[in-house]
């Protein structure tokens, strides 16, 4: 009978300590768990399209950026208003005045819309480069994706190639690399000179590669303005053509936005 009771309280003991490792195990679980939608949430819900300026190159050069020309506030990076949702639309659904339509977020049905300023306050002058980066894409939404740019009323509509004859889509400028969507330089920016630029961005319907597998895709970007063209590995400029690349500076500084979306 002794026997039976040592045999059952080893059975016991062992059913305690396996359900103790349970629990940690499954605590150890819920907690990676939440660390991974905290990351997630940060990247996808608290990260919005920013425009952010190279803080070494304005303190240098004097260039500022702000989004509302009445009210300038010149800031290090600027805030577009994001989207819960975007279906697909055709270009020409979009509001002929777009880019004249407001200062700021200007987001309509299915659209993102952001218009900001870029003005040289220094004494000298300048040139400088603005990109699109390409942070993050889920199940291929790039391949519809549009990114409409005005400077100074000056449009170009920049879209990734069309994935069945390898050419651009009509109309567009094709994608700077499978990293950069924009990449474009401005010369000869002269102190007291302002550009106006707006930014509209939408998934175009009319695209071949719009299609069905691209729902409950997602698309991260941020764009950049610094004195340094960035992808220095290619060849001549942004245009093809190393005859109208931007002389810039030879300069020591690089911009501190990363690939990955922060704040």
């Amino acid at each position: 009978m002794a026997k039976e009771v040592v045999v059952t309280a080893k059975k016991i003991n062992r059913r305690e300590k396996f359900k103790k490792r349970l629990k940690i195990i499954m605590l150890s679980c819920f907690l990676l768990l939440v660390i991974t939608f905290l990351i997630l949430s940060i990247i996808y819900n608290g990260g919005k399209f920013t425009v952010t300026l190279d803080p070494n190159f304005a303190l240098k050069t004097g260039i500022v950026i702000y989004e509302s020309k009445e009210y300038k506030e010149s800031k290090g990076r600027l805030y577009a208003q994001d989207m819960d949702f975007m279906d697909n639309i055709s270009i020409n659904w979009l509001p002929n005045d777009i880019d004249k339509e407001k200062d700021g977020s200007h987001n309509g049905q299915n659209y993102i819309a952001y218009t900001f300023y870029v003005e040289n306050e220094g004494n000298e002058v300048q040139n400088y480069w603005y990109s699109v980066t390409i942070d993050d894409v889920i199940r291929n939404v790039d391949e519809a994706v549009r990114i409409m740019i005005f400077r100074n009323g000056e449009k170009t509509v920049y879209a990734k190639k069309n994935s069945y004859t390898n050419k651009p889509e009509k109309d567009t400028k094709e994608f700077y690399s499978s990293e950069f969507a924009v990449m474009e330089g401005r010369k000869d920016f002269k102190p007291g000179d302002v550009d106006r630029i707006t930014i509209v961005i939408w998934l175009e319907g009319d695209d071949p590669d719009c299609v069905d597998a691209l729902i409950g895709g997602e698309i991260k970007m941020h764009m950049d303005i610094r004195e340094e063209h960035i992808d220095q590995n290619k060849e001549g400029d942004v245009n093809g053509s190393k005859e109208s690349k931007p002389e810039t500076k030879e300069s020591d500084s690089k911009s501190n936005e990363t690939a990955t979306p922060t704040e």
